[in-house]
């Protein structure tokens, strides 16, 4: 199971050089990628209430493409998105992003999508909410044929593209697309179409549940579900054998990925954050894994 770490970027998350600091250490103690989540826009609470979003306009996202940019100078780790909405971007313009931070990572890049919950995000750019779902499928299917076709004529109900294509081509052809998912159909998009997915729930009845669907839609598809990874998050509460312990879990349910999570747990300064990161990856012996 490849341990990599998410950004605590909402908490440290204005600072470039903490950003910088934090990257580079965590490479240092072992960690194999980052995840950066993404939100352009937040809403203010006070006009839209009762506001029950998990963010809102007071809290920090750097823009994951960008920001990668600057990571790909720094550091060998793994970078991902975790997760892009996909349908409130344009699909080319995302398309030419993610070839662009895949050529400047050497091909260390996963790009995660999800279609979202945040209407008034959408509406701010342009883009129909109700039917988000529908047209990330379709997104997907054109984004795999412009990153692996260096002409591309492709006629959808939502997209279309005629007789164009990306140069440069990325590395990885097509780059990998895991999805975010928390719902029935959000598992069988993953099964039908994903590389990989991240789940949003802890093991247990529910993890399983939504296993048994993936891997049905997987067969479904004509694909084989052991090729479908999945990315989970350990969540830092303040205690290493309990963190370690959420590990053991996940790697017990066969998952390929796990990072672990240090945020909304009182911890105000990239220092703090480190620290925590240098126990976990001591206790985890992260050091000594094979790369």
């Amino acid at each position: 199971m490849h341990i990599g770490v998410v950004l605590p970027q909402t908490e440290i998350g204005a600072d470039t050089d903490a950003i910088r600091r934090y990257a580079q250490r965590v490479e240092e103690l072992g960690y194999r990628h980052v995840m950066v989540y993404d939100h352009v826009l937040g809403a203010d609470p006070a006009v839209h209430a009762p506001w029950t979003g998990a963010y809102d306009v007071h809290t920090t996202f750097r823009e994951p493409m960008v920001l990668f940019g600057y990571l790909a100078a720094l550091t060998e780790l793994e970078l991902v998105t975790g997760v892009l909405v996909l349908p409130q971007r344009q699909t080319a313009l995302v398309a030419k992003q993610a070839a662009e931070v895949d050529l400047l990572t050497d091909g260390r890049f996963r790009l995660g999508v999800g279609v979202g919950w945040n209407a008034v995000e959408y509406e701010a750019l342009g883009k129909e909410f109700r039917d988000r779902g529908r047209r990330s499928d379709e997104q997907v299917a054109l984004l795999r044929r412009l990153w692996t076709d260096q002409i591309v004529t492709f006629a959808g109900e939502h997209e279309q593209v005629t007789a164009a294509g990306l140069a440069p081509l990325p590395i990885q052809r097509p780059i990998p697309i895991w999805f975010g998912a928390h719902s029935a159909p959000a598992y069988r998009r993953a099964g039908r179409l994903g590389d990989g997915w991240f789940p949003e729930m802890a093991p247990g009845p529910a993890l399983d549940e939504a296993i048994a669907v993936i891997e049905k839609s997987a067969r479904d598809a004509g694909r084989d579900p052991a090729e479908i990874g999945m990315h989970a998050r350990g969540r830092w509460r303040g205690d290493l054998d309990g963190l370690v312990a959420e590990v053991g879990a996940w790697r017990d349910k066969g998952a390929t990925h796990l990072a672990v999570d240090t945020m909304k747990q009182g911890l105000t300064t990239v220092d703090e954050h480190l620290d925590v990161r240098e126990r976990v990856a001591k206790e985890l012996r992260l050091a000594d894994a094979p790369s």
